[in-house]
């Protein structure tokens, strides 16, 4: 059962996605009344269909998107001159049928996402608070950019007074590596600096004021030895003040296997104890380290947002979102970014049906994303992609006249093999990552 719902999660989220793409095109296609002579959803032979007006709206065989076929768009093909033919529209008309595409997956991702953030979901009880910075680790990039303990940081990306919720996200849709510009308030100064992003906002602002409190315990060790039990908040370590669940990981660290006195809160009694830790693998990749062996139990609420909150919202995140793809591109082509970080088909595929397992709402996130990322990559001005298509249209726009069939053919063939190319490395990689490594 769950195999099959890995595949239909899977299909559903990538055909969705190329089916919206090629309804864009058919829309505007009629609406400048071009004969669309097949609208498919999915490829190969036709398994049914229904035939209205001059459009064989057909379910084909294999359900990976769909496609749309226009009369006269093929310029190889012998052309009758008919008004509703594709290359008999002016060429205005010809750039928004191309551009519809790409603009309905960007609407969809919008549209997705205002649904998924008007949710009510919980989230940190500090993350609507402004950035108050509590604690900041030793050695983080927080350290290097000059944030300190106390700090307050006023401006993030360009965005004035932001919350901690806004530096989840601006860390989340950051190029690992790059910059983000900040200013600091500091004793009624303000400072401009800027930090390196690093995919973990507490490591790159700072981490706030947050209560330590024990989650689980597990059991024989150091942690439960001591008499440590769920619920209790940690107040200081060896005389030191606590800050924030982070903070007590890095104080317990700091001193390796050396017994640490703990002052914790239970109900409404201070109780002090002792404890050493051991050196332990938590099993999540970041390699053996000392531990007292509890986790944390982080302090939530439910948060929702209204129709226009979760709509402004979303068209920020997407306007992000669309910026950190082009931003990656650049970086893969002046060899900052590897191309083995570029997921495939199958990659995608992958992820699907995980994000099926888990929920429609990690499915819905899943198909946003998936959406704005066709959207924006079709506008590459790549011959067979629509932002190829568009280039074309523009250099005979400037031209003041058709460019010759040899000239489009070999436009078009450059593009293909350029794609194939890309198509075989992604393809590749994407088997790599699922094949197990010892």
């Amino acid at each position: 059962m769950q195999s099959v719902l890995y595949i239909l999660g899977a299909v559903f989220a990538l055909g969705i996605m190329v089916m919206l793409h090629e309804f864009g095109h058919f829309l505007v296609a009629r609406f400048f009344g071009v004969r669309v002579d097949v609208f498919s959803i999915g490829f190969g032979p036709r398994l049914l269909g229904l035939k209205r007006g001059p459009t064989d709206y057909r379910l084909s065989a294999l359900p990976f998107g769909g496609y749309v076929r226009m009369a006269g768009d093929n310029p190889s093909e012998e052309r009758t001159g008919s008004p509703d033919e594709f290359l008999s529209k002016p060429r205005w008309q010809r750039v928004c049928i191309a551009l519809a595409g790409p603009a309905m997956n960007m609407v969809t991702a919008i549209c997705i996402l205002t649904i998924y953030f008007m949710a009510a979901v919980p989230q940190a009880t500090y993350a609507d608070n402004p950035m108050s910075i509590a604690w900041v680790a030793p050695g983080s990039p927080a350290e290097r950019a000059g944030i300190k303990s106390g700090d307050k940081i006023i401006s993030l990306n360009g965005v004035e007074s932001p919350t901690w919720s806004r530096a989840h996200w601006e860390t989340n849709l950051s190029v690992p590596g790059v910059s983000v510009p900040l200013v600091i308030e500091r004793d009624g100064q303000s400072i401009s600096s800027s930090v390196r992003s690093n995919m973990d906002e507490g490591m790159m602002f700072g981490y706030p004021r947050e209560r330590a409190i024990v989650g689980a315990v597990s059991p024989g060790s150091p942690a439960e030895k001591a008499g440590l039990k769920p619920r209790d908040q940690i107040l200081s370590i060896d005389g030191l003040e606590i800050q924030n669940p982070s903070h007590s990981m890095q104080v317990v660290g700091s001193h390796k296997d050396k017994p640490v006195h703990l002052e914790i809160l239970r109900g409404d009694k201070k109780i002090p104890l002792l404890a050493a830790a051991e050196l332990k693998d938590a099993g999540d990749g970041r390699g053996p380290r000392w531990l007292l062996g509890f986790n944390f139990q982080p302090e939530t609420q439910l948060k929702s947002r209204g129709l226009f909150e979760a709509a402004g919202f979303s068209a920020w995140f997407n306007y992000r979102l669309a910026g950190q793809i082009m931003e990656s591109l650049g970086q893969l082509f002046q060899r900052k970014l590897s191309a083995k970080d570029f997921m495939g088909p199958v990659g995608i595929i992958t992820l699907s049906g995980r994000a099926a397992q888990t929920g429609v709402r990690n499915l819905a996130f899943l198909m946003a994303v998936i959406s704005l990322n066709l959207g924006v990559l079709n506008l590459l001005p790549i011959p067979i992609l629509d932002g190829g298509h568009i280039l074309m249209l523009g250099v005979e726009g400037l031209i003041r006249k058709d460019l010759s069939l040899k000239t489009k053919e070999r436009f078009i063939q450059v593009g293909l093999v350029f794609l194939l190319i890309i198509f075989a490395f992604v393809m590749y990689n994407d088997v790599v990552r699922l094949i197990p490594h010892s």
